[in-house]
């Protein structure tokens, strides 16, 4: 028998029952109506006389009664104890907190931990220093100067900025772990990947750059070392470069901001920068986080030099460095010194501690 009514609800059916049972027609014959306009398996005999003698009794209700079920574990007093346990030592494992909670599942207390709690577990994060109150009081300063010049002179002070820094260069670099992740289902073979360490071979590479591009790229000779001579003979190849490529940046006045090692603070920097009539920016100590090639320019080398390729010699690595240098587009090196107006403030905004991202 095909149903007139197919799936139709259950308090919808009781409610047909009560109004038959209301004008004293039989179970059976309360059956058999149901049957024709819902279909024979829409209730059985047994349960449509079970529900007839509960209208009989004086039940009203067509709707299924809430149900007690089972006790919850977890309430205010029990999430207080996991709460006291978790603050006492915070690097537990569910394993280690269950063994103080032996009553409850370690599902439940996961539970208690994530949802009621709103815990999560995350590594420390890794800063170059422990700051010291001085530091950040240094950080500060810097941050305040920065965004004040900002504000009064906007893009123009943006445009005299020349940032350098250097770096090594490795002959082959191995990936990172980031880079030899892989979709796989349950089914796809664990693979594996052997530890590969940076080559002994390397290069170090100082660059000069501003919003526009690369100015300068200087690579130390093998034997050689980045002391205030070597550096006042890169300032000087600086200045011809901008008399080359950026000469109106001359006239406005360049901006130096690079860190605070032995060669950029010497005696005779500072002189070979007073002569050119050039300002130095303070930078503070122990902030990579505030430096535009460690946060920018030298993260995508890295990730660059990192693709699995081993270089020869020492040409074959600065030749596709400097290409490497050149390829990318203003954009990309006006998005790094963009990017330093967000930090200072962040720095500005967290008492000086340390900008993440």
């Amino acid at each position: 028998m095909e149903a007139l009514i197919p799936s139709p609800a259950a308090c919808e059916v009781r409610s047909m029952i009560k109004f038959f049972n209301a004008q004293s027609i039989a179970p059976i014959e309360i059956h058999r109506q149901l049957c024709q306009v819902y279909g024979p398996n829409i209730m059985s005999k047994q349960m449509v006389r079970r529900w007839c003698r509960q209208f009989s009794e004086g039940h009203q209700s067509v709707h299924d009664e809430e149900r007690s079920g089972r006790t919850s574990l977890i309430n205010d007093d029990r999430v207080e104890l996991v709460r006291q346990c978790v603050m006492e030592n915070r690097c537990f494992t569910i394993t280690e907190l269950s063994s103080h909670f032996p009553q409850i599942s370690r599902s439940l207390l996961h539970e208690i931990v994530t949802k009621h709690l709103l815990f999560k577990k995350v590594c420390a994060r890794w800063v170059p220093k422990n700051l010291t109150p001085e530091h950040k009081m240094q950080r500060l300063g810097a941050a305040l100067t920065f965004l004040q010049r900002y504000h009064d002179d906007g893009n123009e002070f943006l445009d005299r900025i020349v940032t350098s820094d250097e770096t090594w260069i490795s002959h082959f670099t191995p990936e990172t772990k980031q880079q030899s992740m892989h979709w796989r289902h349950s089914g796809s073979p664990v693979r594996t990947k052997f530890k590969q360490m940076l080559s002994v071979q390397k290069v170090m590479c100082t660059v000069f750059w501003d919003r526009k591009g690369i100015l300068l790229i200087d690579f130390l000779l093998r034997g050689e070392t980045v002391n205030a001579d070597r550096y006042y003979e890169t300032l000087r190849k600086l200045r011809r470069a901008i008399q080359n490529k950026r000469r109106e940046m001359l006239t406005a006045g360049v901006v130096l901001l690079h860190d605070n090692a032995r060669p950029h603070t010497a005696r005779r920097t500072a002189a070979v920068l007073t002569e050119f009539g050039w300002e130095l920016f303070y930078h503070p100590p122990y902030s990579p986080d505030l430096a535009p090639s460690d946060f920018h320019v030298f993260l995508h080398l890295k990730k660059f030099l990192s693709s699995g390729e081993r270089f020869g010699n020492d040409e074959e690595l600065k030749t596709s460095v400097t290409r490497w240098f050149h390829s990318q587009a203003a954009e990309f090196y006006d998005r790094g010194i963009q990017k330093l107006i967000p930090r200072y403030d962040k720095c500005l905004n967290s008492d000086g501690g340390y900008v993440e991202k």
